[in-house]
């Protein structure tokens, strides 16, 4: 069993990258604006996330999945996410990320940020384009909370060496998971609950804290 002497945790959109990727894929269906109505939302906390992702999906049926190329030339990294890779693992730990996203974007983008492991929706494919269903169990707040306590086990960590970095409504049971939960990027609602409040959009910010 490999073990590390920590685990950082993060959400995908809008804090591992800049994008919310369900809107990037809107975008293909010509259905952004609706969209991103829902997708704010459910991060202030206004709507189940599980219900939300349903009917956000539901909008992305018959989007071809050539079109994820396009989607994949979008995402934009977020400002020193590699930086605070590098420095956990120069430290012995080990990068998490859990996502209400989607694997099909998620498995091309992670391992080039540095991201050890990662668990994520995927969507139901038929026909070389989106059925407008989620395949599988959808990843909502209880299994984002879950993944971080598994990984940790996996790991050897103790909760107390668990970091969990989010931005949306969705992330507040990771958060209070983990030793330390720092809303970035984040909703009133997850600022009001974290450990620590991260200022700039720079996840560099976090590796101060590292321990």
């Amino acid at each position: 069993m490999t073990s590390a002497r920590f685990l950082v945790v993060l959400d995908a959109d809008s804090t591992l990258i800049r994008n919310e990727v369900i809107e990037l894929l809107a975008d293909e269906a010509g259905r952004r604006e609706e969209v991103q109505a829902a997708t704010e939302a459910a991060m202030r906390g206004e709507v189940d996330f599980a219900t939300s992702l349903r009917s956000r999906v539901a909008a992305l049926q018959g989007v071809e999945v050539s079109s994820f190329e396009r989607v994949l030339a979008r995402i934009e990294p977020t400002t020193g996410v590699r930086e605070l890779t590098a420095a956990v693992h120069e430290r012995g730990g080990v990068v998490g990320v859990v996502s209400g996203g989607f694997h099909e974007i998620l498995d091309h983008v992670a391992p080039g940020l540095g991201v050890d492991r990662w668990r994520a929706n995927r969507l139901e494919v038929s026909d070389g384009a989106l059925t407008g269903r989620v395949d599988g169990e959808i990843v909502d707040a209880e299994a984002k909370a879950s993944s971080l306590r598994e990984w940790a086990a996996e790991l050897g960590v103790p909760s107390s060496a668990t970091i969990a970095i989010g931005d949306g409504a969705n992330d507040l049971r990771m958060m209070a998971a983990a030793g330390l939960g720092l809303a970035f990027n984040a909703k009133p609602a997850v600022r009001a609950t974290a450990s620590l409040v991260i200022g700039p959009q720079d996840l560099g910010e976090v590796i101060a804290l590292l321990p």
